[in-house]
């Protein structure tokens, strides 16, 4: 429908196809961002729960040693049979990503321990995609008791 001005010539009235064009494609692209963006988020939550996960469980191991030093001197902690030890390595398992290893290495004459707790973050890994990376992540703990 023409528009007329008040000295009488026909002015623009509303807007053209391609300017709503335009706009949809600007919104699209903007909406597209959001939703990149909302997918990053909820990967890198999901690796800081595992590293948090394996912060926990490293401590819970350290607690237990500082309870009975004494067990963990006369072998106790070796072999994972048993009693605390069998206790950590089924957490390990429930608590982090299927494959989730839990180790532990005494030095008993230096009454120290190191706990390692190692598993595959490969699906909470933001990474470029030409980096190779297979994904593997470990938590280290080092410890005297």
């Amino acid at each position: 429908m023409p528009c007329y001005n008040d000295r009488g010539r026909q002015g623009e009235s509303g807007t053209t196809l391609i300017e709503v064009l335009i706009a949809v494609v600007v919104i699209s692209i903007g909406l597209l961002s959001v939703a990149a963006l909302q997918t990053m988020a909820l990967k890198s939550n999901q690796g800081a729960y595992y590293r948090s996960q394996a912060t926990f469980l490293a401590y819970d191991l350290a607690d237990r040693i500082r309870a009975a030093p004494d067990s963990a001197l006369a072998g106790d902690y070796d072999d994972g049979q048993g009693g605390d030890r069998a206790l950590w390595d089924a957490d390990v398992a429930a608590k982090l990503v299927s494959g989730a290893v839990g180790t532990l290495v005494l030095d008993k004459p230096n009454r120290t321990a190191t706990i390692t707790i190692k598993w595959n973050d490969n699906r909470a890994r933001i990474r470029a995609e030409n980096e190779a990376d297979n994904g593997d992540t470990s938590f280290i703990y080092n410890m005297e008791f």
